[in-house]
Parts: structure tokens; sequence; C-alpha cells
């Protein structure tokens, strides 16, 4: 199981080699810790963003990983967002970085 640390250096690595999100997002790691991404800048800090989405560590590797679907866990509460409509318009970009950071 991948700690804090090394996700946050995944993210970092895949964040920096795309596009960005183009909005801050925070991912909060249900008492773990949390990622805060905006745009190349990946850190630890509870910082304000757009979009929260609140999710354990370990589905947040599943998610990464394609073996959880994100429809999937938001309908069984596994994974919650701040703003649905912005997750939405989102979706292709965070899709795209957690597949770079897997």
């Amino acid at each position: 199981m991948a700690t804090l640390e090394e996700l946050t250096d995944r993210i970092r690595r895949a964040a920096a080699s795309g596009d960005g999100l183009g909005r801050p997002v925070k991912l909060d790691l249900k008492g773990e810790g949390v990622i805060h991404v905006d745009g190349a800048a990946v850190t630890n800090d509870d910082l304000p963003a757009d979009l929260t989405v609140s999710v354990s560590r370990t589905d947040l590797v599943k998610l990464g990983k394609g073996e959880l679907d994100p429809m999937r866990a938001v309908m069984t509460g596994r994974l919650k967002l701040s703003d649905m409509s912005l997750a939405m318009r989102l979706m292709p970009q965070v899709r795209a970085l957690f597949e770079r950071a897997a």
C-alpha cells in the first residue's frame, strides 16, 4: 500500500507532466492527510480548493489503477465530492492525472 508521501510524489510527477486540472483540487484522505493539487503545485498542506474529494487512501489507489469506478464509488459513499457539477467538468483531467500517477 502506498504511503501518503508516495502518493503525493506520484501525483506531483503526474501533474508536472500534464496539462493540469485548471482548478485547485484537494484530496481529503479521511484522516490520513490531504493532497492539494493546484496546477503543477502539489502539497500536503490543507489549503482551500474549488473541489474537495473525500476518499480513503486505499480507494484513491484503486481509482488510479482503474480498479474502482468513480461513479460507483460516489453512489456507495466511498467517494464524496464537494461540488458534483465541477467534478463532472474536471473528470477527464482528474482521470488523466490519476492514470499518470498510478
